[in-house]
């Protein structure tokens, strides 16, 4: 019997803009179905079944709350993902533009102003991120899944970015 999809199992349209309110109740919902205490006297099998059932849950509900990591799910449900590790080809505007926040990222240690610099850089990294799951909606809704894989690859981009960022203003933090 083949498993459900993360969509799937919580009701939900397999599409991109889902009810983030409606997927949480149904996750809690779904993990007290699930509970180990629900199980205690049952058979060493079925405490198992249990146990694996809510990993199953915490990693679909973990997927589909991530605009990020639903978008490359849908991707990969339609047979469109590609390979992360050969699939890095991006537009030469783009690289541009990585190279540009890269550099700027890495002076921004050296600023008097370095704190408030970090946090302005950090919203915008979110604000950038805020437009392309717009955008990877509307692709994702419209099956062009070769300019879909372009925006998840640049969220990819912002993402880690931002983590760099993150970084980089707890250790001026300390």
């Amino acid at each position: 019997m083949q498993q459900p999809n993360h969509f799937e199992l919580f009701d939900l349209p397999t599409q991109f803009t889902i009810d983030l309110d409606v997927l949480a109740t149904r996750y809690r919902n779904l993990q007290q179905a699930v509970h180990p205490d629900k199980y205690a006297n049952a058979s060493d099998r079925e405490r198992r079944l249990a146990v694996q059932k809510a990993s199953d849950i915490n990693e679909a509900f973990q997927v589909l709350k991530d605009p990020l990591l639903r978008g490359r799910y849908l991707l990969s449900l339609a047979g469109a993902l590609g390979d992360d590790e050969t699939d890095t080809q991006m537009s030469g505007e783009f690289l541009m533009t990585q190279m540009e926040l890269r550099e700027e990222l890495a002076d921004i240690k050296h600023q008097s102003d370095a704190l408030d610099s970090v946090t302005e850089f950090i919203a915008r990294m979110d604000q950038a991120t805020q437009q392309l799951t717009k955008h990877l909606a509307t692709q994702l809704a419209a099956e062009k899944w070769e300019a879909a894989r372009e925006i998840v690859r640049q969220m990819q981009f912002f993402r880690k970015l931002r983590e760099e960022a993150l970084l980089l203003e707890e250790n001026l933090l300390f």
